[in-house]
């Protein structure tokens, strides 16, 4: 049997939930509830394009050029978005994770990063999945396990489906958003402007139609357990949520217009992220952890409607 570009697939199964969490990246790679697709995933034998699914640590998104500094000293990471010129979505999302704790509705995984160019500070992250009543649970904690402050951001990077033959387009999205960042042509924030009063205004939900996003918003509205949630509810009122703690300031929405071919506008990418694009060069949101200090993050995925 050929490997696996993920390599060993871990399948979670609680009640009519079935979550798949894969070794490379610790990415989560499918979420099947009862005959449902929630996540617009990727197969066992393909290597997750467009992100699909992974772990964005130490930083979510963006950082211009590579370059940032800390603490005094200049930094240079490798440009792993070479058309843009930047450095995007962390060092961890193509390395094997070590399982932890293993159970049939749940996994924990573990990786340490050590010192590299462009981020020479040694971090450990465990990344727990968990299938509850309520749908899946993901949590974070990442350590520094060096002897000077480190800084760290984070970021998940799951596709909403929009369902079979469906596109976002035929969806309704409800984001709890009140301020969205403006960009330039390479997607690095430029200011921020209220969503209120135009299309990006998706507190009370609208039909995606042709709305077209890759953009990241912030001052979300929480419920009374200070989470943020998001939904993304198909044509027959089934659909998807994702909600976040209150470590998760940041939401990047992107509807895939720039993926080719079929899958275009498949799924809606919902990125919940501690902090903006381009945070290690602003110092916006970096969470500065000391020696031996943890920081400890959750987020999770629920079915709308029957079925």
């Amino acid at each position: 049997m050929a490997v696996s570009p993920t390599g060993e697939q871990y399948v979670l199964r609680s009640g009519d939930d079935e979550v798949t969490v894969v070794e490379v990246g610790a990415g989560l790679r499918s979420y099947r509830h009862g005959e449902r697709e929630l996540l617009d995933g990727y197969d066992a034998a393909e290597i997750p394009r467009y992100s699909r699914g992974e772990v964005l640590a130490p930083w979510p998104n963006r950082i211009a050029d590579g370059r940032w500094t800390w603490d005094g000293a200049e930094h240079q990471l490798a440009l792993t978005e070479p058309d843009r010129a930047t450095a995007i979505h962390g060092l961890v999302n193509h390395v094997p994770w070590t399982v932890l704790d293993r159970a049939s509705d749940r996994l924990e995984l573990g990786y340490l990063l050590y010192p590299q160019p462009g981020y020479p500070f040694p971090l450990r992250l465990r990344i727990r999945h968990e299938l509850t009543a309520h749908g899946l649970r993901v949590t974070t904690t990442a350590t520094n396990e060096g002897d000077v402050p480190l800084p760290y951001g984070e970021g998940h990077h799951p596709y909403l489906a929009a369902g079979p033959g469906l596109h976002v387009d035929d969806c309704t999205l409800v984001a709890p958003a009140a301020t969205r960042l403006t960009t330039d042509e390479r997607l690095i924030p430029t200011g921020r402007v209220p969503v209120a009063g135009t299309p990006a205004d998706l507190r009370a939900g609208r039909r995606i139609g042709d709305l077209r996003l890759d953009d990241c918003f912030t001052d979300l509205e929480r419920d009374a357990d200070g989470r943020a949630v998001v939904r993304l509810t198909r044509p027959d009122g089934t659909g998807a949520g994702l909600w976040m703690d209150g470590s998760f300031g940041y939401l990047q929405l992107f509807t895939g217009d720039s993926i080719p071919g079929e899958d275009s506008r498949r799924g809606l990418a919902v990125e919940p992220m501690t902090c903006p694009p381009g945070a290690f060069a602003t110092g916006e949101a970096v969470q500065r952890l000391a020696p031996g200090g943890s920081v400890t993050a959750s987020w999770g995925l629920f079915p709308i409607g029957r079925g």
